[in-house]
Order: C-alpha cells, then sequence, then structure tokens
C-alpha cells in the first residue's frame, strides 16, 4: 500500500475530524456519513463515506487505526494515547476546546438530570481537547512549538494569539474546568 492513511488515535478523534472538515465543494461544515471498518495492505482502516449536509458532494476518508485500541475510559472523553494528533493541530484542538466550553452554562440550577448530563459531558470534553494541545509541548518546553501548527486554520488561531499555547496558560484553564465539572 504505497499511501498510508494517516493514524486516528480512536473512533472519537476520526469522527472529530470529519465533523469539522469543510467541504470541499462548498466549504461549509456538516455531513451525514457512516463509517466502516475494512482491512486494506495489512493494515486496519477505519473508513468513513458521506455527503455534505448542504451541497450533497460525496466524500471518503480513511484512517488507520491502532492495531491495539485503546480501551475506553472508566469516566469522561478520550481522543487519543500518550502521543500527539496527526489529525488535527494544536489549534483545532484549542479551538473545540473553546466552542465546547462555550455550550456550558455558568449555573447548573435549573436544569433537569438529562441537561445536567449533557453539560458534564460536553465540559469533559473540553477539559480532553486541552489534554490533546497539551500533547504537543515537548516535555522541558513552556509552549506549543510553532513547528506544530500544519493546518492553515491553525496557523491562523497561532498568529492571533500565541500566548494562548503557553504551558502555564493552558494548565490553568484546564484546571479551571475540571473544577467545574464538580458542579455538574
Amino acid at each position: 500500500m504505497s499511501n498510508v492513511p494517516p493514524l486516528a488515535r480512536t473512533n472519537a478523534e476520526a469522527r472529530l475530524f470529519v465533523d469539522l472538515k469543510q467541504c470541499a465543494r462548498c466549504g461549509k461544515r456538516g455531513a451525514t456519513y457512516r463509517s466502516s471498518v475494512i482491512r486494506s495492505g495489512g493494515l486496519l482502516i477505519g473508513r468513513y463515506r458521506g455527503t455534505c449536509d448542504h451541497c450533497q458532494n460525496p466524500f471518503e476518508y480513511d484512517f488507520r487505526l491502532p492495531e491495539q485500541p485503546l480501551p475506553p475510559p472508566s469516566e469522561g472523553v478520550l481522543f487519543g494515547g500518550a502521543e500527539p494528533s496527526v489529525l488535527l493541530d494544536p489549534a483545532i484542538w484549542l479551538r473545540y476546546s473553546d466552542i465546547c466550553s462555550s455550550q456550558v452554562p455558568m449555573d447548573s440550577s435549573g436544569l433537569d438530570e438529562q441537561a445536567r448530563r449533557t453539560a458534564r459531558h460536553t465540559l469533559e470534553t473540553a477539559v480532553a481537547a486541552l489534554d490533546e494541545v497539551l500533547k504537543f509541548i515537548p516535555p522541558q518546553a513552556d509552549r506549543v512549538p510553532e513547528s506544530e501548527f500544519w493546518s492553515s486554520g491553525g496557523r491562523m488561531i497561532y498568529q492571533e494569539e500565541p500566548g494562548r499555547f503557553d504551558r502555564f496558560r493552558l494548565e490553568a484553564v484546564r484546571e479551571a474546568y475540571a473544577d467545574s465539572l464538580a458542579n455538574w
């Protein structure tokens, strides 16, 4: 197999990639798709096929899957193991964390149990996305290296606010979100 697909560490990471991808034809996000697992060239492949919800443009993404999948987390959300993502750069993870955290109400009073569970899961997702950003920081470094921003959107986000990729700042935001989970 001459063209090896990129590694999707988990199904959650692959689905997020597909969900965030803009349509090649109309440029909008939003798609209806199905996934399947196949063997190709001796590799385990996750295949995502679908169409854009806006213009019906068909698409197909293949991801190499780990031979030993990560066990599901006992609680919370998990996008991958200890290694950083090769599908989404750190700025895209940070933007996704921002989106998730902005969907969580500040006050849980007045919410029914289902709304509380949804808010908790959304906040857990924001924490997990921040964990993904932190994986891009080398052990002795204090920030995500500029070379880790490989997508055009990621480079733009980094250039707008490079200070958001400082280890101390990322850890402080992560801790605040984790502390907020106690309310949910």
